[in-house]
């Protein structure tokens, strides 16, 4: 573990389990495509049924943790809290974590380790049907402060707004990092997450938030129906650094009066899980190497584009070494 991590994320710790489905697979279900699902109970007994009859693949996942193991994967020093059961997946999560080089700040409990089963479409849509299991129970005592106030950026998801514990945690590790001046990354990261926040997000952004990451849908919930291009304007209006990513228009970045256009890098896509998680790392990255905002926004795309190339929300060690001689030789920007 380093003497001091850059970036301290906080999140859902989720085994990911991945499966292959049709249109008519999601309709049957009763699920809406495209969201986050909070499943329990006699739900997701249904779903984890459908699953047994289907190839599936297994790996670690939260939307957070697939940030901070790309940001390890790349160099930036970077640390995960959350909360595992006594369980095998607990123990499978934290040797992986230990593999990426990630330093885990994991809190254990009495429960089960949460997991999500993605369910991915022909034309490469996840639909994600998520149980919370253990992550419901994070609390304020499950926060590392030293950990946050010795980090340059503290990051967290809409994810974590959904049960009263996990609310008083984030909003005690905000306190932290205003104090520390640690600067607060926050990623909306799902339409569902914004609506069921009934307007808690903006009032935070507004007196605490440093840099926002937000899609197309989630930037019109929070501002009442505006375009992209209106929406970041007003986000970046209320706090240092807004993002609003417009699928394959692209995204915008604006600080101030810089605004930047980015394009999206073209490429088949096989699987959208966790590009929009790949793209918050693409984008920290660059903060950390102190990067003006429109590099750090084509990395972020660059980064993205990666992801969707292939199943799964990480990057094998494999495809981390090719990123890293791209990042070496430069040959990432693909606007030369």
């Amino acid at each position: 573990m380093p003497d001091k991590i850059d970036v301290y994320g906080i999140g859902n710790v989720l085994m990911d389990i991945l499966v292959r489905v049709e249109e008519q697979d999601i309709v049957d279900l009763g699920l809406s495509k495209g969201t986050m699902h909070l499943t329990d109970g006699e739900e997701r007994d249904k779903i984890v049924e459908f699953v047994r009859n289907h190839e599936a693949v297994y790996s670690c996942g939260g939307s957070a943790p697939n940030t901070t193991i790309t940001l390890s994967s790349l160099g930036i020093p970077s640390g995960l809290s959350g909360k595992i059961g006594h369980d095998d997946f607990g123990r499978k999560y934290n040797a992986r974590l230990a593999e990426h080089g990630v330093s885990s700040f994991l809190a254990e409990g009495n429960g089960d380790t949460g997991s999500s089963v993605i369910m991915v479409t022909p034309d490469s849509e996840r639909t994600m049907n998520t149980s919370l299991c253990i992550n419901s129970e994070y609390s304020v005592d499950n926060i590392n402060p030293e950990a946050i106030r010795q980090a340059d950026y503290f990051f967290f998801t809409g994810y974590m707004w959904d049960t009263p514990s996990q609310k008083a945690a984030l909003l005690k590790a905000i306190e932290i990092a205003k104090e520390a001046g640690t600067k607060i990354v926050f990623d909306a990261a799902d339409p569902f997450a914004v609506r069921r926040a009934e307007g808690e997000f903006h009032k935070l952004i507004e007196e605490h938030f440093d840099i926002v990451l937000a899609n197309a849908e989630e930037a019109r919930i929070m501002f009442n129906g505006e375009d992209p291009q209106t929406a970041v304007d007003h986000l970046a209006g209320i706090c240092d650094i807004a993002i609003v990513k417009d699928g394959s228009r692209g995204s915008i970045v604006k600080s101030g009066s810089e605004k930047y256009i980015i394009p999206v890098n073209r490429v088949e896509a096989v699987d959208t899980t966790g590009a929009g998680d790949i793209y918050a790392a693409g984008f920290i990255y660059g903060l950390c190497k102190k990067w003006d905002l429109q590099k750090s926004g084509l990395f972020a795309s660059y980064l993205a584009s990666q992801i969707v190339t292939f199943t799964g929300a990480q990057f094998s060690t494999d495809a981390a070494s090719r990123i890293n001689a791209a990042l070496a030789d430069g040959s990432w920007d693909f606007t030369k």
